[in-house]
């Protein structure tokens, strides 16, 4: 399959988060660690027009509306986050109701109507939200590109063994961006 930059897509999943659960500080804390690989990566897909989907949880408002979600989960710990990477009118934003960014929401659609079959996912949590949209993804028969230095989890060993799977058994590239 064409993995070119004309048949990709920017997937960010769950990047706008409220960071309000247990185990919420060391994801916040990894978050943060890989805001500057994720604005690079953001920087590429828009000077290349790249599509870039936010797929987020809905926090319980069940809002497509990225800005009520952006207000919703705005906070003092991480406002910064929300700041740097943040959607704009150009791109697309979508939200779901489970972990995969394929479950319940258009996301097949939406890939299928812009023609595009590689993706390159980011966000967090990479043992989670990302492993399972990378299931999904594959079994759609996209090829993916998983830059490790842009996903977090709340543990390292929970990501490695993230992307360990993703690269081995969903054949995703995991090569830093």
């Amino acid at each position: 399959m064409d993995t070119s930059i004309d048949n990709s897509a920017i997937l960010f999943i769950d990047i706008i988060n409220d960071f309000n659960f247990d185990g919420s500080g060391k994801l916040l804390k990894y978050t943060e660690t890989i805001l500057p690989d994720l604005k690079r990566l953001r920087q590429f897909g828009k000077e290349n027009d790249i599509p870039i989907i936010y797929i987020n949880d809905h926090y319980g408002t069940w809002h497509s509306d990225f800005r009520k979600i952006l207000n919703h989960c705005q906070n003092s710990r991480n406002r910064h986050i929300i700041h740097e990477i943040k959607p704009d009118d150009s791109d697309y934003f979508l939200i779901k109701p489970q972990h995969s960014a394929f479950f319940q929401t258009p996301l097949h659609a939406l890939l299928n109507d812009l023609g595009r079959t590689h993706l390159i996912m980011a966000g967090i949590a990479g043992d989670i939200c990302i492993l399972f949209t990378a299931k999904d993804a594959y079994m759609y028969k996209y090829t993916m590109h998983i830059p490790e230095n842009c996903m977090a989890s709340e543990e390292k060993d929970g990501n490695e063994y993230a992307l360990y799977l993703m690269r081995s058994v969903m054949d995703a590239v995991i090569d830093p961006i």
